[in-house]
């Protein structure tokens, strides 16, 4: 069965070496995490299935990775600045400051119960910088708090350095920053987070097409990559749709509690680079935008064939990688009873998706022999460069298994006293405990396979 709660996986991801509190020897910060070495594997290989299946699985995608601090211009015309905010409420009697449109009862203090509250106010989400010599300590440039307004801005560079026809997208994965009033939900709303955006840029007229045809895209990757099975997965339009959006809805997983967004998939019309471009009123911008006198490119497509400019239409997918992760290792997570009434915790990831693709183990560590062809048939796992390879050397083979289990890895390779006599080790594999015997010069081939599935 998935985990029951979320402390399950907090409880693992200390443990492991998946996930640790950010500043933790000062204390920590309120949704601020670091990523140990299996939290970093398993985060890559998540963007890794992202990039596969949005860029190198398509030829009307192109990649960029921009800059995480930019200018104060792009958020003034993106529209962040006066409207990316969070109605903020706090007690008067405790203190505690709370986001009122995610409180429990918003006539109550989530902390400690009392009626005594102030007047919701609008709190900025954006993350300021004075950067400069001469800056003063005033705000004069912005941690971005999403990558998809630094890929509008970069449309027409992509577009002259790769040229295409409509419709195609621009990819970006990245951290983002927002000044969060309550972060909650261990990594499911931080302060620092990554997502993985891609625009694609339609021809007006085609826009829900589009915008239908990447719902369901995203959903089957959802299932097919990541191994969510589609009962816990489900797609709500938005009640209230934000200032640039014609169309909105969230890919919701179902979290213990309850369904919550992992991606929003949008449609922006022409909102975004009708913000940006200059002479505004040359393109028949179709969206409310505020007056752009300080852009110095016209960010508008000229069709090849028949000359028409026009600004295109943008459809939005817009995943929390973080997000992600959580969701794959809530499904992941698996106790079991054994039939010797002991029981074992695994992460049945994908193979693809797990931190370490294969471990090999000596059974003894004492004996140079078997520590050698370990060491051989490591160097020879390495050499397939499919991801991580460990060599464990503790002497303890229930433990090893059982660490191995908990961190997902499908199949651990052990060398014993059997391997110098016939030149044969022991497969185990994590989701059955099944094991076999096999001959050392079919290990790499076996374990290709096995990370392949």
């Amino acid at each position: 069965m998935p985990a029951k709660t979320i402390n399950d996986i907090v409880a693992l991801c200390k443990r492991r070496g998946f996930i640790f509190t950010g500043s933790e020897i000062y204390g920590g910060l309120g949704g601020a995490y670091d990523y140990g070495p299996y939290g970093v594997e398993l985060m890559k290989n998540i963007r890794n299935a992202w990039w596969d299946a949005m860029v190198y699985s398509r030829n009307d995608i192109e990649g960029l990775d921009a800059a995480l601090i930019s200018n104060k211009l792009l958020w003034k015309y993106s529209g962040h600045e006066s409207n990316f905010s969070d109605p903020l409420v706090e007690c008067k009697k405790c203190g505690t400051r709370m986001r009122q449109d995610k409180m429990k009862d918003q006539t109550k203090c989530d902390n400690c119960g009392s009626t005594d509250l102030t007047a919701p106010r609008a709190y900025q989400l954006m993350m300021g910088l004075s950067i400069g010599a001469t800056a003063d300590g005033a705000i004069n440039a912005y941690l971005r708090p999403e990558t998809a307004t630094t890929t509008y801005v970069n449309f027409k560079n992509v577009l002259d350095a790769k040229p295409h026809k409509l419709p195609f997208g621009i990819a970006q994965i990245g951290k983002a920053f927002r000044n969060e009033i309550s972060p909650r939900g261990f990594v499911f709303r931080m302060r620092e987070f990554e997502q993985a955006e891609m625009q694609y840029f339609v021809r007006p007229d085609e826009d829900e097409k589009y915008f239908e045809m990447w719902k369901e895209i995203r959903r089957a990757w959802w299932i097919n990559s990541l191994g969510i099975p589609a009962e816990k997965l489900r797609f709500t339009p938005h009640e209230k749709l934000a200032h640039y959006a014609k169309a909105a809805g969230d890919i919701e997983y179902e979290f213990p509690d309850g369904f919550d967004e992992v991606e929003g998939i949008h449609n922006r019309q022409d909102f975004d680079l009708g913000s940006h471009t200059k002479a505004q009123d040359e393109l028949n911008i179709q969206a409310k935008v505020i007056e752009n006198k300080d852009s110095t490119v016209k960010l508008s497509y000229s069709d090849p064939q028949t000359g028409e400019n026009f600004v295109p239409y943008v459809i939005e997918t817009a995943m929390g990688v973080n997000r992600a992760m959580l969701a794959v290792m809530l499904e992941a997570y698996t106790e079991e009873t054994l039939p010797d009434g002991k029981s074992r915790v695994v992460l049945k990831l994908k193979p693809w998706l797990a931190p370490v693709k294969a471990a090999v183990i000596p059974l003894a560590r004492n004996v140079p022999e078997l520590v050698e062809i370990a060491n051989n048939i490591e160097n020879e796992l390495r050499k397939l460069h499919i991801g991580r390879i460990e060599l464990e050397n503790s002497g303890n083979i229930g433990k090893n298994y059982r660490r191995h289990d908990e961190i997902g890895t499908p199949v651990c390779i052990t060398v014993d006293h059997q391997t110098q006599e016939d030149g044969t080790v022991t497969l185990r594999h994590r989701d059955t405990m099944e094991q076999e015997r096999i001959a050392i010069s079919d290990v790499a081939k076996r374990v290709l396979n096995i990370v392949q599935q």
